[in-house]
């Protein structure tokens, strides 16, 4: 009976590990680009890989995100993700990429991504960019070109252009497929809403702003608004 007791206590230690490893766990070799030739009859959690013989350069160069994406929408905003599905070279490397375009007073309204955390770096113009933890304490802030902001896994977060010009950056994703839960679609179900907006500018203009960067030795801090 020890026996059978001393193997229960080792085996489901590793059956718990085995479950929850595949999403985080190392590479077996060294890439594995995504095979987009073929039809899936099996479903697992990723992609199959190419036949090696067949990998090329292209399968690690993406050309999604050179372009700016339609912001010809209520929202006046852009969002463009590529996961594995587009960038094939991404596939088991736990990474994705994105770009967000905002026209001026564009908005990209509060949404989560359950699988991945998110860092954003502003190319061009000024974002009010926040996020909610689960105290429902929310952080906010402005950016200018050059900043970086992360928004952490899971977490409601928002962003607004609220320069005088076009806005625009670029996103990393820390997960091959970071998910996107929208909440304004889910509660209002339609984006083209002007609940939507009207709750966003409520929630900006009711918060403290937080306006001072990284102070690196050369720059003045920004004075709060």
């Amino acid at each position: 009976m020890s026996n059978l007791n001393l193997l229960f206590t080792i085996a489901i230690p590793l059956l718990f590990n085995f479950y929850i490893s595949p999403t985080n766990s190392d590479n077996l070799q060294d890439m594995c680009p995504t095979d987009t030739s073929s039809h899936r009859t099996m479903f697992i959690n990723g992609f199959p890989c190419k036949n090696p013989s067949n990998i090329t350069t292209s399968d690690f160069k993406n050309l999604q995100l050179s372009h700016q994406g339609s912001t010809d929408t209520f929202l006046r905003s852009s969002v463009t993700l590529v996961t594995a599905s587009e960038f094939p070279g991404l596939n088991t490397l736990g990474l994705s990429t994105g770009r967000t375009d905002l026209e001026v007073d564009g908005l990209v309204t509060p949404h989560t991504h359950p699988r991945s955390s998110e860092m954003i770096f502003l190319v061009k113009g000024v974002v009010i960019v926040g996020f909610i933890d689960t105290d429902s304490k929310l952080f906010q802030s402005v950016l200018r070109e050059g900043d970086v902001f992360v928004f952490p896994k899971g977490l409601l977060h928002y962003c607004m252009n609220s320069g005088f010009e076009d806005a625009m950056f670029y996103s990393v994703f820390n997960a091959q497929n970071p998910g996107v839960v929208d909440i304004s679609n889910a509660m209002f179900g339609d984006k083209a809403s002007e609940m939507v907006k009207m709750a966003m500018a409520k929630l900006v203009s009711l918060t403290k702003v937080e306006d001072v960067p990284v102070d690196d030795g050369y720059k003045n801090f920004y004075d709060e608004l």
